[in-house]
């Protein structure tokens, strides 16, 4: 068995001609100071990006080194995708809107095969601007064949056919493969996603772009939109309470689950998983101790826990606030329920399980 250790990874930053400075504000992230920066990649196993190990044991390694090397010693019960980490996580800045866009369906992706895989996404904002919108899906009753009719006379027409949704910090919003959507000016988010990076852009606000970066994919495109998307059922929220920390639920879709951690400062706890978790740090700081060492944390990392770490031990330095993203597994555990707050608080006034959350989250 391979020494597993937490990984965080140096982020990769992608220049866009939409992006901003805000990663550096918010997140601490150092940017190039001659390059407006759209994303970074925090977390990815890609042909046009590899996430490196950015210190620890496994400094210098690359992610997909790592998932071949670790197997489920890294992935638990994941299962890769075509042979690649299941997840790739991002943050984005979109200082301009992005352009409308759709990732490919199932269907398209089995047709074309090679890199193009089907691309489902969330965006968990972060930071948003007073009035800034995403756009999300086609209006009720709006047919791909009118929209295709619409962008022959006029492509700027699109926009009129999009839902148009007031967006707020906090707020995490299911973007399933062959939804029609735009990140609007003025957005912070995290997004985690399938292991992709094909996008079909319909519409692009009449910007002239680089010319490596430039084009449309109306065709393509328009045979990816599936027009009844309804990512509500995905997005349901729950919420457990315990002393030390709080669990909200923000998403969960056949390729990942979302929840929203918050811990106290200066707790240490044993740390339950069973499966690979992945931490989107967003408040904070602290560490994780385990057999192999310790490794440190702060707002704007990705921490990737593997499954098969031992004895790890969290320690807050400071109250910290991550998203917890997990890849949903079949479970040993799957016919216990979820605690309750009342659960959670044990009568001596410690929690009911380490991290005073429930073992049975961590194996979903």
């Amino acid at each position: 068995m391979p020494n597993v250790c937490p990984l965080i990874f140096n982020p990769i930053c992608k220049p866009k001609i939409w992006g901003g400075r805000n990663l550096e504000r918010l997140l601490n992230k150092r940017l190039p100071t001659d390059q407006t920066i759209g994303e970074t990649w925090e977390c990815a196993d890609l042909e046009s990006g590899q996430s490196v190990v950015a210190r620890g044991p496994a400094q210098g390694r690359t992610l997909h080194d790592l998932v071949d090397e670790w197997g489920p010693d890294l992935l638990g019960r994941a299962q890769p995708i075509d042979g690649r980490f299941p997840l790739l996580i991002k943050f984005l800045d979109a200082a301009q809107d992005l352009s409308i866009q759709v990732h490919p369906d199932p269907e398209t992706a089995k047709r074309l095969g090679g890199h193009v895989r089907v691309k489902h996404e969330c965006w968990h904002v972060i930071d948003a601007a007073e009035g800034a919108v995403i756009y999300r899906g086609l209006k009720p009753g709006v047919t791909v064949a009118q929209l295709a009719d619409a962008i022959k006379k006029d492509p700027a027409a699109i926009v009129a056919y999009l839902q148009r949704i007031p967006v707020k910090p906090g707020r995490t919003y299911y973007l399933p493969s062959g939804t029609l959507h735009a990140l609007g000016a003025g957005v912070v988010v995290a997004e985690v996603q399938t292991p992709s990076d094909i996008t079909y852009r319909l519409y692009d606000w009449d910007r002239v772009r680089p010319d490596s970066d430039a084009g449309l994919h109306v065709d393509e495109g328009l045979a990816c939109i599936i027009p009844d998307n309804d990512p509500a059922p995905f997005e349901k929220k729950s919420h457990v309470a315990g002393i030390f920390t709080t669990v909200t639920r923000c998403l969960r879709c056949p390729s990942f689950i979302i929840e929203k951690v918050r811990f106290i400062a200066e707790i240490e706890q044993e740390i339950p998983y069973a499966e690979l978790v992945c931490w989107i740090v967003l408040e904070g700081r602290g560490q994780i101790r385990h057999a192999g060492g310790a490794e440190t944390f702060r707002k704007g990392d990705v921490v990737i826990l593997p499954a098969a770490i031992k004895n790890p031990i969290l320690q807050t330095d400071e109250d910290c606030v991550w998203l917890e993203v997990t890849v949903p597994t079949e479970s040993d555990l799957a016919a216990y329920p979820r605690p309750t707050a009342e659960q959670l608080n044990a009568p001596d006034g410690s929690p009911a399980a380490p991290m005073g959350i429930n073992i049975e989250r961590k194996r979903e």
